[in-house]
């Protein structure tokens, strides 16, 4: 009997696999499977967070879940990926439409940044990303 198992995907396409679904919109329950139960995102600080920010698994899920009531139409454009053993680099241009007023940015309004994401994968699942975000105003 042949094998019909599907193969495990690199930590680059893992990734890749990711940033698909939150470019399309996914929230907790689209994202989850990606993601370690130990998984910690730590973001450089930015125009929208200042002080940068920690968040856990559960904090980065109700995100994933909140921010479909901020941005729509999300967009990256992979520049340049990089990946060492589980190590994977992303450089990518953002852009999503903002839902409602931000600080710098009014209802409608077009949000882009340039964002750098450092990812560690291990297992099969991410365990964690340092993102280091810069917006346009």
């Amino acid at each position: 009997m042949a094998d019909t198992s599907v193969p495990p995907t690199s930590p680059l396409e893992h990734v890749l696999d990711f940033i698909r679904v939150l470019e399309a919109g996914g929230g907790s329950a689209e994202i989850r499977p990606f993601l370690s139960d130990s998984f910690v995102l730590t973001e450089a600080p930015h125009l929208l967070a200042p002080e940068g920010a920690t968040r856990t698994l559960a904090g980065v899920l109700a995100g994933a879940d909140q921010s479909r009531q901020v941005v729509k139409d999300q967009q990256f454009i992979v520049r340049r990926t990089t990946c060492e053993g589980g190590r994977v680099v992303v450089e990518a241009d953002w852009s999503a439409t903002v839902l409602m007023d931000l600080r710098y940015w009014d209802r409608g309004e077009t949000i882009r940044a340039r964002t750098t994401s450092v990812f560690e994968v291990n297992g099969g699942v991410i365990v964690s990303q340092d993102s280091y975000d810069c917006y346009f105003r």
